[in-house]
C-alpha cells in the first residue's frame, strides 16, 4: 500500500558524491540502482520539475510536447473507457490527465517514493509499485500503454519491457514511449555551448554508471542507437507506425538538465516511438 509522503532522508546519503564511469551493468544491478536513485531523488525532482509537468498534464518530454496537441495515443474523445497503463509514472501526472478524459489508467513506477508523490497530489486510479520488466497484469489487460521517459532509458534489456508491454496489450493496442534521443549520447549532457561538441562515440553502448566508493552502482542509464530501438520494437512483436522528434518550441525558455533552447534548436533531444500490436488475423 502506498503511504502519504513524509520527510525522506535515505540512510547514508548525506554528503555522498558518486563517481561517474562507463561500465557494464546487468538487469539486476540496473534495477536496484535506479530504484534507489529515484527513491532518493523523487522529492527534488518533483520540486524542480513539478511546475513544468503540472499535476494533470500529459507532457511527453522537456521540449513540452503535450498530448492535447500531439494525440499520439489517439484523439482525446476516443480515450473514454480505455484501459491505459502508464509505465514510469512518477507522480502520475499523465495518468491523472488520462483519467480526466474518461480513461481508466493505472500508474506504475519502480520507485515507491515517486508514487507517494502521486498519492499526495491525488487521484482515483490505482498506483502500482513494480518493475516494468515483470508487469503484474494478465495478458491483454490494456487498450493502451504509455511511458514518458519511464523505464526504457534505465533498463539493461529493453526487450524485456517491450515484450511485457506486448503481452499486456490487447490486439490492436498502442504503445507510445519517449526517451532521450539517441544522438544525445555522443554529446556532453550540458545545456550550454559545451554541450554542442561531440565528445564520445554514438556507437559506444557501454552504460553510464554512477557508483559509490565500493563500486556499487547507484544510478545507471543505458544507450541504444536509433537502429537498436527500431530492432527492439520489431523483435518484440510491434509495428512501428511513427517516430516523432519534437522540435524545440519558441515559448519554452526552460532548461532541464542537458535540455535547453540553445541545444534544442540545433539537435534533437527526444525521440517518441509510436508502436502498435497487430490485430489477430
Amino acid at each position: 500500500m502506498i503511504q502519504e509522503p513524509e520527510a525522506y532522508e535515505p540512510e547514508g546519503s548525506e554528503g555522498f558524491e558518486p563517481e561517474a564511469t562507463r561500465r557494464h551493468a546487468d538487469v539486476t544491478e540496473s534495477a536496484r540502482a535506479n530504484r534507489g536513485w529515484w527513491d532518493r531523488n523523487a522529492d527534488e525532482y518533483q520540486t524542480e520539475h513539478g511546475t513544468f509537468l503540472g499535476d494533470d498534464r500529459f507532457v511527453w518530454c522537456p521540449e513540452g510536447l503535450d498530448e492535447v496537441e500531439a494525440e499520439l495515443l489517439g484523439p482525446a474523445e476516443e480515450l473514454k473507457g480505455k484501459a491505459v497503463l502508464e509505465i514510469g509514472a512518477g507522480a502520475a501526472q499523465c495518468a491523472r490527465w488520462l483519467a480526466a478524459q474518461g480513461a481508466r489508467p493505472v500508474a506504475l513506477d519502480l520507485s515507491h517514493r515517486q508514487l507517494q508523490h502521486a498519492l499526495r497530489i491525488g487521484g482515483s486510479f490505482p498506483l502500482v509499485c513494480a518493475d516494468a520488466g515483470a508487469l503484474p497484469f494478465a495478458d491483454g489487460s490494456f487498450d493502451l500503454v504509455c511511458s514518458a521517459y519511464g523505464a526504457l532509458p534505465f533498463v539493461a534489456d529493453p526487450r524485456l519491457v517491450l515484450r511485457e508491454v506486448h503481452r499486456v496489450l490487447r490486439p490492436g493496442g498502442r504503445f507510445v514511449f519517449s526517451v532521450t534521443h539517441p544522438i544525445r549520447w555522443a554529446f556532453p549532457d550540458e545545456p550550454g555551448p559545451e554541450g554542442l561538441s561531440v565528445a564520445s562515440s554514438y556507437f559506444d553502448r557501454t552504460p553510464y554508471v554512477e557508483q559509490d566508493d565500493e563500486g556499487r552502482a547507484v544510478y545507471v542509464e543505458h544507450h541504444r542507437t536509433l537502429g537498436d530501438r527500431v530492432r527492439d520494437i520489431v523483435a518484440s512483436g510491434f509495428r512501428l507506425v511513427d517516430l516523432v522528434e519534437p522540435e524545440w518550441p519558441a515559448w519554452n525558455t526552460s532548461e532541464w538538465g542537458g535540455w535547453s533552447p540553445l541545444r534544442g534548436h540545433l539537435i534533437p533531444g527526444t525521440a517518441v516511438f509510436v508502436c502498435e500490436r497487430d490485430q489477430i488475423s
